[in-house]
């Protein structure tokens, strides 16, 4: 899966990040080396949900897709 990220130099120093498709999805760094790691766990943490949360019966199944 391929997603677009916006990144943005903040007027303050450093730089922030959000991914349009995902909303809420945003991270800030003071370098873009610093930048780009926190991005990918931005999107991991967004797109990860607690299965426990979920109604679950004996006849669902659980899966882990990677995209």
């Amino acid at each position: 899966m391929k997603l677009k990220v916006v990144v943005h130099e903040a007027e303050e120093g450093g730089y922030w990040a959000e991914v349009p498709s995902i909303p809420g999805c945003a991270t800030q760094r003071e370098t873009f080396d610093e930048l780009l790691s926190n991005i990918y766990e931005a999107v991991e943490g967004c797109l990860s949900v607690e299965v426990q949360h979920i109604a679950v019966s004996g006849k669902d199944r659980i899966m882990e897709i990677a995209v």
